[in-house]
């Protein structure tokens, strides 16, 4: 269901102090939305502090249960236990709740959306709808295309993940971490297990028993439930790196039917959301570098497996705080509030 047709919406934003959060902000008075007024929320270690918008200083409440009086969205991006505490009350005062965590992704009743896929499940939802994880956002809005025209049977991926992914303090840590070994000190890991200066980390999550990370898996099962299509199979390792801003795939598919790189392109190139970014002879080709800040998600280096009938290789870039999070919850809250 649609939001009443307003003016101006209550639009509250829950850990808006976090690094998602405030990009949520920023791209909330980027995108002109139709904000009359911005309700800040956070935890008590915030309290006093404020956050600009629209050249205001606002301050930032702390998050209680009597938070969501009189708001029509509110925008989650403080963890799966804040989520599963806060969001139902939220909807409950009569918010349409867009949550960022992990906590309602795969309720069969909460529409998971990434709008230029499955728009269409809006509708369905019952004061919740889960924004994906940023690592599968970006994958489906480069594979849809592919798969509508050609129906993807398997995908094999592998992410190398930037540290603004886990958090701001883990972004303190890489620039922490770089400084002291430069300055041949001794690297002090808090955040991540071991040193992510100068390193790959082939753990992103907890492990599960069957030797996958929760991370691999989220993959796994959100792209089915996005792309309304059980039969896809995903196999995934999800890698940290050394980046602060963007995450990059490598991402390999085989279809049904056969899809040649110069056709893979050319359906690409008219894809919402995507931007093809693609030529290797004059070493052409996205990164993060590139990315940061960009709404788009990028994609280069099509390419056929030449060890499968019908088989593509894709690099797919984006920035992991704005599509694979804020941007794609702002479109959400877009969808509702549109004619």
């Amino acid at each position: 269901m649609r939001m009443k047709k307003k003016p101006a919406y209550t639009v509250a934003v829950v850990g808006a102090t976090g690094a998602v959060g405030t990009e949520m902000i920023d791209v909330l008075e980027e995108r002109t939305f139709p904000v009359g007024t911005l309700i800040p929320l956070a935890s008590s270690r915030s309290a006093g502090g404020t956050v600009t918008f629209r050249g205001e200083a606002i301050p930032v409440q702390v998050l209680s249960k009597d938070s969501f009086s009189g708001v029509d969205i509110a925008l989650f991006s403080a963890g799966a236990d804040i989520s599963r505490e806060f969001a139902p009350i939220a909807a409950k005062a009569g918010a349409v709740v867009i949550d960022n965590s992990a906590a309602w992704r795969m309720e069969s009743d909460v529409p998971l959306v990434v709008p230029e896929v499955n728009e269409h499940d809006i509708a369905n939802h019952k004061g919740i709808i889960a924004n994906p994880n940023c690592s599968t956002i970006q994958m489906v809005v480069a594979l849809k295309p592919l798969h509508d025209r050609a129906r993807i049977r398997r995908i094999v991926v592998t992410t190398f993940q930037s540290v603004s992914g886990t958090g701001k303090e883990a972004m303190d840590e890489l620039m922490t971490e770089t400084q002291d070994l430069l300055s041949f000190k001794e690297a002090t890991p808090k955040v991540y297990p071991y040193q992510i200066a100068f390193n790959c980390l082939p753990q992103i999550d907890d492990f599960l028993p069957s030797g996958y990370t929760k991370e691999e898996m989220k993959m796994l099962n959100e792209t089915r439930k996005i792309m309304g299509d059980r039969s896809i199979q995903v196999t995934a390792t999800t890698v940290r790196v050394p980046v602060y801003v963007g995450h990059s795939e490598a991402v390999n598919i085989e279809t049904e039917q056969k899809l040649t790189a110069n056709e893979a392109r050319a359906i690409l190139s008219e894809a919402p959301g995507v931007r093809v970014f693609d030529d290797p002879a004059h070493k052409v080709y996205p990164m993060p570098l590139d990315v940061a800040g960009k709404d788009e998600v990028y994609v280069g280096r099509v390419r056929e497996d030449e060890s499968i009938a019908n088989g593509l290789n894709l690099w797919v870039v984006a920035d992991n705080l704005r599509k694979g999070a804020a941007l794609n919850a702002i479109q959400i809250a877009g969808c509702l509030v549109k004619g």
